[in-house]
């Protein structure tokens, strides 16, 4: 019985140590970035690609930023609907930059925590704000809420012409 528990607290200090050098390596976020321009960017491509710009507000210190990341790039379902309708940016926010003049152009969203998505149109006007703790299961996200979520304000859902047929 001791050995048993023994190993348990020997996997579950193994699953920590893990995860603390997982946060370590994480660096999807750059603090030193102008977001005003890396948002531009991504505003001009999705025009470009006819897309919406998906948002993904947070920062390298942030194990939920993390965990939605790896399952949106991980999950081949989820992964093919973001590239196909949106132009990903992740927008820091951490104390080395906490972007407040462009997170305030649209309207505060780091108030529903972090991550937090925002999903802007071609033209850069915010078309959603996401509260991702909306999106949980457990210790991950759920495929199905996700999915809609991605679906739901992907740009054809918006499209006028797809309501005129009914």
């Amino acid at each position: 019985m001791k050995y048993k528990l023994l190993f348990t607290l020997m996997l579950a200090c193994t699953a920590f140590v893990a995860s603390a050098q997982d946060m370590k390596t994480f660096k999807l976020y750059k603090p030193e970035e102008n977001a005003e321009e890396g948002l531009k960017k991504a505003i001009a491509t999705a025009k470009a690609e006819k897309k919406h710009v998906f948002v993904q507000i947070g920062g390298n210190w942030c194990i939920w930023c993390a965990r939605f990341n790896e399952f949106a790039t991980t999950d081949t379902g989820i992964d093919s609907l973001v590239k196909a309708n949106y132009v990903v940016y992740h927008l820091n926010y951490s104390k080395e930059n906490k972007n407040e003049k462009l997170l305030a152009k649209y309207g505060f969203p780091q108030r529903f925590g972090f991550p937090v998505f925002l999903v802007l149109d071609a033209k850069g006007n915010r078309l959603h704000t996401q509260d991702s703790g909306l999106l949980e299961e457990g210790k991950g996200y759920s495929k199905d809420k996700v999915k809609t979520f991605f679906t739901n304000w992907a740009p054809q859902a918006l499209d006028a012409e797809q309501y005129k047929k009914w």
